[in-house]
Formats: structure tokens, sequence, C-alpha cells
């Protein structure tokens, strides 16, 4: 080969290999990011009568955050922050909460999208999915009480869960709860043909979501579980016991009384208790070992889940202090009384 050429040669070599040298770690540069390992939020399941979080069988230990819309980001970081410490992996929040004269409802009566409080929706459960916590989201159709009645109509209600669940499609970290204590008659009432039909429609719109119906304040029967398994088919039961001194000490023997009638049903879901007795609601005032004892007969009866819950002082003018039922101006554990923070304590 001529001088010239060799030269030549070696003169294009090195502009190439400087070429390379400048693109390549430029390439480089942008994999990492895209392969770096996230996260994942928790996807909820069941199996049998267990909830499974990534397929893994997993108690829910929660806690009622039921005004989480209406607070503020940091708010709820702050929050997470301390109930992830306290060895709790799920809250519950209403998409329909209003209360103390502010509306944090995530749908209007009708069941439209009210866009502020849907978006913080979106992030709450996101959010609660980067620190490993399943969110509980529950529709009412409210008594008046706090707020107005609303989603009084099949459609409005229809129209409700599309809105929710559209929004949420894709998050594996929440469960839909249809109508809080959907027997009580009065204008939170709930047929059970609405909720089979509301059930069909939640499927449709995501067949992976979780969806169940809660039962007020007087224990099961029978037939209540045979509607709820058979007719709506809820993935799991909700039942709210009653809010008394004796409640704690029943609540192993009822479970088990459950779990025994869904086996001769032949539908055997979980035993989800998502709201049980709390302070400042009545008369009785539970003390912090009256909500160890509930917890412990909750899951030696075999229940899959159970929750901390907290709200309002009733007998109060103001409801001072309002805990889970407004975080506008302080957060959940600024709220707590100290018998609800032994408790807390305790229970972990």
């Amino acid at each position: 080969m001529p001088t010239e050429l060799r030269k030549w040669n070696r003169s294009v070599f090195a502009m190439a290999a400087g070429v390379a040298f400048v693109i390549l770690p430029m390439m480089r540069s942008e994999t990492p990011a895209a392969e770096e390992p996230k996260e994942s939020a928790p996807r909820l399941g069941v199996k049998g009568t267990a909830f499974t979080l990534n397929g893994e069988p997993t108690f829910l230990l929660g806690i009622s955050y039921y005004g989480g819309l209406g607070a503020s980001e940091e708010t709820i970081k702050r929050d997470l922050a301390d109930i992830k410490k306290h060895g709790f992996n799920w809250i519950r929040v209403w998409a329909t909460w209003s209360a103390f004269e502010n509306d944090v409802s995530a749908v209007d009566a009708d069941g439209k999208p009210r866009e502020e409080h849907l978006k913080k929706l979106r992030w709450l459960v996101a959010e609660c999915g980067r620190q490993g916590i399943v969110v509980d989201v529950t529709f009412s159709r409210g008594n008046g009480v706090t707020g107005q009645a609303r989603l009084q109509t099949f459609e409005a209600h229809r129209r409700a869960v599309e809105t929710v669940v559209g929004a949420l499609k894709g998050q594996r970290n929440w469960y839909l709860d249809l109508g809080n204590e959907r027997g009580v008659k009065d204008k939170r009432f709930v047929s059970i043909e609405d909720l089979k039909n509301l059930r069909e429609l939640a499927r449709k719109l995501d067949p992976d979501l979780l969806v169940t119906a809660s039962h007020h304040g007087v224990d099961l029967t029978k037939d209540d579980i045979r509607d709820y398994t058979q007719t709506v088919r809820v993935d799991f039961i909700s039942p709210h016991r009653p809010r008394n001194a004796d409640s704690p000490k029943q609540t192993e023997a009822k479970t088990k009384e459950y779990l025994t009638w869904m086996k001769e049903l032949r539908s055997e879901v979980p035993v989800h208790y998502q709201e049980p007795f709390r302070r400042g609601y009545g008369k009785w005032e539970p003390k912090a070992e009256d909500f160890v004892v509930d917890l412990k007969g909750a899951r030696a009866g075999g229940a899959a889940g159970w929750c901390f819950h907290n709200g309002d002082e009733r007998a109060a003018k103001d409801g001072q202090p309002r805990r889970s039922f407004d975080l506008r101006e302080k957060r959940l554990f600024e709220q707590l009384d100290e018998e609800e923070i032994k408790a807390i304590a305790l229970l972990k």
C-alpha cells in the first residue's frame, strides 16, 4: 500500500474513533434512566379468604383517612410516613366526603367528576402506591349529615363508578366500596340489585379491581352473606360491627361464624373489618386495650383485614378534634388523643 494511502487510512480511523468516543457515551447516558429499577406499587389481590399483596397472603392493617382529599400534599406525605412507621398498610378514603361545610368529593351529586379532587385522588393513590400502601376508595349516597345526599339514582351511581374507576384504572393498590353502610334504610340505601349491576359495571371497566359493599353497624345474617357473595358477587365482605363495650370480645366468634356460613354456602371470601368502633362516637369511649382486643379477635377468628377507625367528637359543637374527618388545618397524627396514640403503639 502506498505511503500516502496508509496515512489517509490512519487519519480516517482516528476521526471515526473520535466520533465514536463522543457518541457512544452520549448514547449510553440516556439508557440507565429508563432502566433504573423503581419501587412498584403493591398489587392487591384475593386468595381464598385472605388478601394478597404481590401474590403473598397479607393481613391488611389500616387506618381511617376519610377526608384525605381535603388535605394538602405535604400533610398527606407526613401522615403517610407515620402510617407506614406504625405498621399500617392501608387507608380508607371517601370519594364522596363532605363535612364541616367543606366538600372534598371526587364526584358531584350526579356522579360527574369534580376535577380538583379527582386529580387529588389519583395523586393520593399513586403516592400510597409508592409507599407500599393500599387505598380503600369509598362511595356513600349520604344521608345529609355530612353535606347533601348524592348518587340518589342508579344512573348517578353508575356514572360515579365510571368516573372513579376510569380515573384510577391501571393502579393496582386500591379497591372500591360501592356503598358505605348500604343497608341503612335512609338515603344511604343501595339495593342488592343496584349493587349487582354496579359490580358488573366495575368488572367490565377493570376486571382486576376488587370490589365490596359495606354493611351497617349490625351483624350480618347468613342471608346477608348469601346476597353479598352470590348475588352481588363482592370480592370480600365488609361488615361494620356494633359499637358497644361488648363488641371487642365478640369479634373472634363472629368472624368464625361468618367464615363457617360462607363455607356452607360455598362462597368463601375474605372478612374485612374496615370500620369498627371509634372514640368520640357515643357514650362508650373505647380504651386502647379495646382496640387491641378487637384486632386480636379479628385475626384469631380468621379475618383478612382490620381498621383503626377514628373521626370527629360528635358531642362537641365544632366536632374537634375531627381527626380523619377534616384534615385541612391539622394532619391526622396531630389530632389523635392520648388513648389513640397509646392504642397505635400497642397495635404495632
